[in-house]
């Protein structure tokens, strides 16, 4: 049973920048692609960002584009969202899971922007 296990999130205010983390278990981390989401109160959850297994392709959705970055670390089994020039906006809980969703959802890590 692979878990993921979110970190990383917090309270900032506009303009700043939080890294989350996505820790999985399990053995073949490196074959899958994988993506952030996220779920703002009272709204469906939403694809953030995609990045292949290699880590060469990546691509984000247009409200995040040229603020956020994702990556991964292969051998460590971890996958990172670097947020900058965060906005109220992006208050979400953040999710990470395959692309598209094999396994279950971890509990996320609330991220609260304040202007």
């Amino acid at each position: 049973q692979v878990q993921l296990v979110e970190s990383g999130g917090g309270w900032v205010q506009a303009g700043g920048s939080l890294r989350l983390s996505c820790a999985a278990s399990g053995r073949a981390f490196s074959i899958y692609a994988m993506g952030w989401f996220r779920q703002a109160p009272g709204k469906e959850r939403e694809f953030v960002a995609h990045i292949s297994g290699s880590g060469d392709i990546t691509y984000y959705a247009d409200s995040v584009k040229g603020r956020f970055t994702i990556s991964r670390d292969n051998a460590k089994k971890t996958l990172y969202l670097q947020m900058n020039t965060l906005k109220p906006e992006d208050t979400a809980v953040y999710y990470c899971n395959t692309r598209p969703p094999l396994y279950s959802w971890g509990q996320g890590t609330q991220v609260t922007v304040s202007s």
